[in-house]
Formats: C-alpha cells, sequence, structure tokens
C-alpha cells in the first residue's frame, strides 16, 4: 500500500487549547491523587504525547507502563480489541489511571477496564484527551475528559490514520 497524503481540512483543537486541558487536568488529578503514588497505563499507540504532557503536570508521584491494543482499521472500528502488549508488572493494590487518546464507541475501554479489574487495583480510573459521547455503544466511565469534541474522524496529537499523522501538534480534520 502506497502512503497518498490528504490535505488538513481544518483544526479542530489548536495546540494552545489541547496544552490548557491539559494543564488543567495534571491540576485536578494532583488533587484527586495527593499523598497517593499514581501508577500510569498508557494506551498504545494514540496516547503517547498526550501521556508524556500529562506526567508533567502531576504532582504526585509516578510510575509508568504501556498497553498496545488494536481495534481500528483505518477510519473504522472492528469491535475487537486485541491486546498486542500487555502490562510488564503486577497493578495489584495501585492506585491506576488508563491514560487514553480519544473515547468513542467505548468497546476497547470496556475491555480493558474488565481485564484489569480482574488484577485487583486499589483504584482503575480513566483519562482521555478527548471524548465523543455520539459514537458511545458501550456504557463507560470516563473519570476525567480533556475536551468534548464532535463526531468526526480526527488525527494529529498522537491519533492516526493508518499510522501516518500522528506528529502533528494539533488535532485535525482532514479534507476527504
Amino acid at each position: 500500500m502506497t502512503f497518498t497524503a490528504k490535505k488538513v481540512d481544518r483544526t479542530l483543537v489548536s495546540r494552545e487549547e489541547i496544552r490548557e486541558f491539559v494543564t488543567r487536568l495534571g491540576k485536578q488529578i494532583s488533587k484527586d491523587y495527593e499523598g497517593e503514588e499514581l501508577y500510569l497505563i498508557c494506551v498504545l499507540k494514540g496516547s503517547f504525547m498526550f501521556m508524556a504532557d500529562l506526567i508533567r503536570e502531576l504532582d504526585v508521584p509516578c510510575q509508568i507502563d504501556f498497553m498496545s491494543v488494536s481495534s481500528y482499521a483505518g477510519e473504522k472500528s472492528t469491535g475487537i480489541v486485541k491486546i498486542n502488549k500487555d502490562l510488564d508488572r503486577n497493578i495489584s493494590g495501585k492506585h491506576v489511571l488508563l491514560i487514553e487518546d480519544i473515547v468513542d464507541t467505548g468497546i476497547t475501554l470496556n475491555h480493558l477496564v474488565n481485564l484489569l479489574s480482574t488484577r485487583n487495583p486499589a483504584s482503575l480510573k480513566i483519562v482521555t484527551a478527548f471524548d465523543k459521547p455520539e459514537r458511545r455503544q458501550v456504557e463507560i466511565d470516563v473519570h476525567y475528559i480533556g475536551m468534548e469534541i464532535p463526531n468526526e474522524f480526527i488525527v494529529g496529537y498522537g491519533l492516526d490514520l493508518d499510522g501516518y499523522y500522528r506528529e502533528l501538534p494539533d488535532v485535525v480534520v482532514l479534507s476527504d
């Protein structure tokens, strides 16, 4: 398959807006977990930029880990969640914060929450950069939301289309 670049139609969320909500989330999470240690789980690959920015805003001790899951092919959710990389450490007794780039159908996060809950964390909460509640197919409790966005396919700030566009500093909508 040969890559054919699509043009940016418009910016949906600017890097300044991203910086503002990351700062807000960092303050809120730090307040909520004051006196505790957090175990951050970054859902790869899309959440890596968000986690890197968020962890720098936290004022509580943190450890990090990564999970790689997939449920998309191009712009469509397959509805099937595949664990490509599991955690490296045991989360039993830890305050876990699952870091997600975007919540849309809720299928992937529901699967991860169910799986991680069986591992006996002290607590398990979700933080997402972007939330698309219009697309929700499964009820999921997202505790910290950077920004609610409309039902559009977006790329940039770690979000991709077939592995491309993650490097864009703003979140954009591509032209058809």
